[in-house]
């Protein structure tokens, strides 16, 4: 229904989309998640060329919007987009909202499309509504007689970007459960939001864009419970992370120290949790010095805030080596209080990187 390729938006010398393909089926929900700033919302606005792409194709079923030729106005009549600040006309009532554009765009008389207006406010709860002013409305109103402005046109294709940020979370639930509704009706959509769960409940596919690029794709169990890629896990389960590389055995542990009792400060940890971390960090760090004479240990800890998880990863380059093998240091002292204080340890060798991964055991 939809394809995209190799689609690119720059603003003079910034790059904000970079060589963007997708293809969108009929009756798919896709959402689009990532980090703010990484050019989710200009992907929507150049769908809908509300914002003119300066490389690539956009084509809907098979009429090729860049083409000087295509009637923009019918596509946008196709493809219709709700925004996050409701675009609302304020001097309109609700059921004025929703008539103007079928009676001027679309030549449906006005009585027939008040009926159908007054059918949509219904289909969104908000019948009764349909005399009121957009500011005798509130937040989540509002959105849901934009939604319903936007379904008078019917579009065959729903754009959505962030129909909730502008909104008090007692609200967010009224505008979701209706483009929950769409999706089990079968509409097309494309939906930028922050709202994670929601993503995961409604889509058939769930687009994770960082730094313009649609950086990992797949289905919400995927995206969700399996992510592939770094930046996507880190996304996902809120991870921040605290990163140090020690390149001599001569390094400043009471300063490092410092540093990640810092870290620990910002993330509200447990005194018990930084005890901890900090006994574990040493103890590794300790049994690592001897490959400090021939290269240098990056230290990581990841904090996973969803999970509530502290993970220590400890790589360097070199030989295939693990240092906390018990074959190696059966009864090496700083190994058993390692093994005490860590829920699970992990090594892998990935492209010549020894990777040692040690996640704190909670409580």
């Amino acid at each position: 229904m939809i394809r995209v390729a190799h689609l690119s938006k720059t603003y003079g010398e910034v790059t904000v989309l970079k060589d963007i393909s997708l293809s969108v089926a009929k009756g798919e929900v896709i959402s689009i998640i990532g980090p703010s700033g990484t050019g989710k919302s200009t992907f929507l606005r150049c769908l809908n060329l509300l914002e003119q792409p300066s490389g690539g194709s956009i084509a809907v079923d098979g009429i090729d919007l860049l083409d000087k030729k295509s009637d923009i106005p019918r596509i946008r009549q196709r493809m219709n987009m709700v925004f996050q600040s409701f675009n609302l006309f304020s001097h309109l009532t609700a059921l004025e909202n929703l008539t103007i554009g079928p009676v001027r765009l679309l030549g449906i008389n006005k009585q027939e499309a008040e009926q159908k207006a007054l059918e949509i406010l219904k289909l969104v709860g908000l019948a009764e509504k349909a005399d009121s002013f957009p500011d005798e409305l509130s937040g989540g109103q509002k959105q849901r007689v934009a939604i319903a402005r936007c379904l008078a046109m019917n579009p065959e294709i729903i754009l959505f970007d962030e129909p909730t940020s502008a909104l008090d979370p007692t609200m967010v639930s009224e505008v979701l459960a209706v483009i929950r509704r769409l999706a089990k009706d079968g509409m097309t959509m494309l939906i930028v939001t922050h709202e994670m769960d929601f993503a995961r409940d409604v889509s058939s596919r769930v687009l994770y864009m960082d730094e313009g690029l649609i950086y990992e794709e797949g289905t919400p169990q995927q995206i969700f419970e399996n992510p592939q890629k770094e930046k996507t896990r880190a996304f996902i389960n809120r991870i921040r992370s605290f990163n140090y590389c020690i390149s001599s055995a001569d390094y400043d542990l009471y300063a490092m120290n410092a540093e990640i009792e810092i870290f620990c400060e910002r993330q509200i940890l447990p005194r018990k949790t930084r005890h901890n971390l900090l006994l574990l960090v040493e103890e590794l760090l300790q049994i690592h010095t001897p490959l400090l004479a021939t290269t240098a240990l990056d230290l990581t800890i990841a904090y996973s805030e969803k999970k509530e998880s502290l993970e220590i990863i400890l790589e360097n380059r070199g030989e295939a080596v693990n240092l906390l093998d018990k074959d190696r240091l059966p009864d090496e002292l700083g190994l058993n209080i390692i093994t005490h204080l860590a829920q699970q340890i992990d090594y892998q060798r990935c492209e010549e990187i020894n990777r040692v991964t040690v996640t704190l055991k909670q409580g």
